[in-house]
């Protein structure tokens, strides 16, 4: 059923498809959500983007899907950003949908004007097995080379050890111009080789984000709010159940993980404090072990209970961008990932997601995700790694290089 949904949405320019895959990653969300059609939508770049945003929400109860991209921070630190994205994705981007269909195991619900035609129409799609004119004309590639690399690990080193920041999320590119793929086919493989519970597909007229993410940046449900940040990967040895429970032993056990792990909980709880009641932040679980097709994941549960009248846009202001995707000192990290890194990361690293007609929201990392612009034919899928004093440059890479295997697989 959903690839039945799935192609059904190819007929509208801008969709929105958020699947969990059966994974039952505590607090549950909805299994599968899809948001199509455009009743009324908001796009902009940073600058008083939050405040705008947070009218539009007051404005009517509705459901809201849509995006916050990584360089909302410019608005939220007053910092700037000077380098290229080639894929031109607003900073921000919300949008009320004509039609909700709501997928949870045999149940579908339909929220729209003819919600039985197009339960109809879904019916009658025939899935076959397909194949793909799909084409990457030119090689993927990185922005940097290996020594290269090592060159920005050994400086950013050099910046821990005088004492501007204590982790680092450095990021660098794989990418290919003149790229010619179908999304959706390449969203199913990407879900066979990798389901993860924040996947998604998501559509703004040519701009694609096909996303395999494992990481949940927020959730509110009520006044109770929660964050689950991952630091710590090691690789799956699928068919070696010894040598794949030593990777997880090893993740466990890594003094170098846990301490990355354990800094990002800190600043997510300096971050939740802001907005939330007094002594309500609690460390729900850390260092928890969880295991994805690709790797293992060590991923920590932040939670607290949020203040009275506490809106959207003053969430994200004080937790935005996610310290995963940053590091700590929060400021600091951005002004060297500014500095440091080659591209804008735009989407990458940034948040998907919906608001209900209740205030509810649930949004994931965008990680382990390609980036497609349809109209250039330019195609990205950045990684990256937490950088610490004790980071080895050789290690770090081939992290980055696991990271986007899947990726590369389904698109090779």
């Amino acid at each position: 059923m959903k690839k039945k949904v799935l192609n059904w949405a190819r007929q509208f320019s801008t969709f929105c498809f958020l699947d969990n895959h059966q994974y039952q990653i505590k607090p549950n969300s909805l299994e599968c959500l899809l948001a199509a059609g455009i009743k009324r939508n908001i796009s902009l770049q940073a600058g008083s983007s939050l405040d705008q945003l947070q009218i539009f929400i007051d404005n009517k109860n509705s459901w809201l899907f849509g995006h916050l991209g990584y360089d909302l921070k410019n608005e939220i630190e007053q910092q700037s950003s000077k380098k290229e994205n080639g894929l031109k994705f607003p900073d921000l981007f919300f949008f009320e949908p004509e039609v909700l269909i709501k997928l949870s195991g045999n149940s579908i619900c339909i929220e729209a004007n003819d919600p039985l035609q197009i339960f109809n129409e879904i019916a009658e799609i025939q899935i076959e097995p397909t194949t793909s004119s799909s084409a990457i004309k030119n090689s993927i590639q990185s922005r940097l080379s290996k020594s290269a690399y090592t060159t920005a690990i050994n400086e950013l080193k050099k910046h821990i050890l005088r004492g501007d920041c204590y982790e680092i999320n450095y990021c660098q590119e794989f990418y290919s111009v003149n790229a010619s793929i179908d999304p959706i086919y390449i969203y199913n493989n990407l879900s066979e080789v990798s389901p993860n519970p924040f996947s998604a597909l998501y559509r703004m007229k040519d701009q694609w984000l096909i996303c395999a993410s494992p990481e949940r940046y927020l959730k509110k449900e009520g006044y109770n709010i929660l964050s689950q940040p991952i630091k710590g990967t090691s690789i799956r040895i699928n068919g070696d159940n010894t040598r794949d429970d030593l990777s997880k032993k090893e993740l466990y056990n890594s003094a170098k993980d846990r301490s990355e792990n354990v800094m990002v909980v800190d600043l997510v709880r300096n971050d939740l404090a802001k907005i939330c009641e007094e002594g309500s932040v609690v460390v729900d679980e850390l260092y928890g072990i969880y295991s994805f097709p690709q790797v293992h994941q060590m991923i920590s549960t932040v939670s607290g209970k949020l203040k009275n009248d506490i809106s959207f846009s003053e969430i994200i202001k004080a937790t935005f961008p996610m310290g995963s995707m940053t590091g700590a000192p929060k400021k600091r990290v951005m002004e060297l990932i500014e500095e440091f890194e080659l591209t804008k990361r735009g989407v990458f690293s940034g948040a998907l997601g919906y608001i209900d007609p209740s205030g509810n929201f649930d949004f994931n990392v965008v990680i382990r995700s390609i980036l497609f612009n349809e109209t250039s034919g330019y195609l990205s899928f950045p990684a990256g790694s937490g950088i610490t004093f004790y980071s080895d440059p050789e290690k770090e890479w081939e992290e980055c290089l696991m990271k986007v295997n899947a990726m590369k697989k389904v698109l090779e």
